[in-house]
């Protein structure tokens, strides 16, 4: 197979010559690595980091293979092999004591304590914080819900405001609302920045789809609805212009960094949003897209590299930073290469 190039050889004349094309001379050793378009580093990942109120000893979380839930002070031993691993941010999610039908323990508890002890052993490793009520509340919804089961938006987020701030006095670098409550954005900004916190950056779930992928975080944090589902405050599946008015009102509300989630079922989201607003992208892979793998490579079904691949696709659809459960995995991988 040949194509034709026209070359200028002068103002006035082109010469056509014939050359033959061969893509493969660039997937030699060494000039593959040259031309690689997608980089995939250690820097690019945020591990999830699980702490239990409610223990003495990390416990193994059956659900997530390879996770616990930590104790504060295990937490912190956890944080500091996370950068030591070159992992620059980590996101907590909490397991309170005590629930209610506010959430109320969310305000100060397990979470906060998190975040001081580790900026205090780990100061350089950046914390991010979901900020949300799903594990806090008794019925597991995402907010303050009234007689009929239906959000209450304007209680929920004077609560959102409330733990967030909580958050920013503990040390928080990245506050992460990810209810999906309409106005959070704009009223947890509003809130920080009025206590003088502007300096805490604002990392939204702004695009949540309702997915069957999260089975396997709400078993590892109990945080299954006693009641109903998600569906009337998480994005339909089949939605994708839906996706670009939520990035765009979050973007008007104050937002820093966008986040997607799931990944790998949403590609073309990920792609879509970079395409149209040219921001930072958070991509969350969860717990499902975490156990599929995980599964198929324990059983030999897959290798390893099934892991970099992945996570590679979500970068090359346009995301900047992926939350993955192959965090770690995966970073003394790409550290061996």
């Amino acid at each position: 197979m040949t194509t034709s190039y026209a070359l200028p050889t002068s103002s006035l004349n082109v010469r056509l010559i014939n050359v033959p094309v061969r893509p493969a001379r660039l997937r030699q050793k060494g000039i593959r690595t040259l031309v690689r378009e997608t980089s995939l580093q250690a820097q690019d990942l945020i591990c999830p980091l699980f702490v239990d109120e409610n223990l003495r000893t990390p416990a193994p979380i059956r659900s997530l293979p390879g996770f616990c839930r930590h104790t504060v002070e295990t937490a912190v031993r956890e944080a500091a092999d996370i950068l030591e691993l070159d992992i620059p941010a980590v996101i907590v999610f909490g397991m309170p004591r005590d629930k209610d039908e506010t959430g109320s323990s969310a305000l100060s508890g397990v979470v906060q304590d998190t975040i001081c002890a580790i900026k205090t052993s780990v100061p350089e490793l950046t914390i991010i914080a979901d900020t949300c009520l799903c594990e806090y509340t008794s019925h597991g919804h995402c907010g303050i819900i009234d007689e009929a089961g239906v959000i209450r938006t304007e209680p929920t987020l004077d609560m959102l405001q409330r733990i967030a701030t909580s958050y920013a006095r503990a040390g928080v670098d990245i506050v992460a609302p990810s209810g999906m409550i309409d106005g959070m954005v704009g009223a947890i900004r509003s809130k920080l920045d009025e206590e003088r916190f502007d300096a805490v950056s604002l990392m939204p779930y702004a695009v949540k789809y309702c997915s069957s992928f999260y089975d396997p975080f709400r078993d590892a944090v109990d945080s299954k609805c006693t009641f109903g589902d998600r569906s009337a405050y998480q994005m339909d599946p089949a939605n994708s212009n839906e996706a670009v008015r939520e990035v765009r009102l979050d973007l008007e509300e104050g937002a820093d960094i966008i986040m997607i989630k799931p990944a790998l079922p949403y590609l073309d989201i990920i792609y879509r949003v970079k395409q149209t607003f040219d921001v930072p992208i958070a991509a969350y892979s969860v717990s499902g897209e975490y156990a599929m793998l995980r599964a198929a490579i324990d059983k030999g079904q897959l290798t390893d590299e099934a892991i970099f691949e992945t996570l590679l696709s979500i970068k090359r659809a346009g995301a900047d930073m992926i939350i993955s459960y192959f965090a770690k995995e995966a970073a003394r991988g790409l550290a061996s290469r």
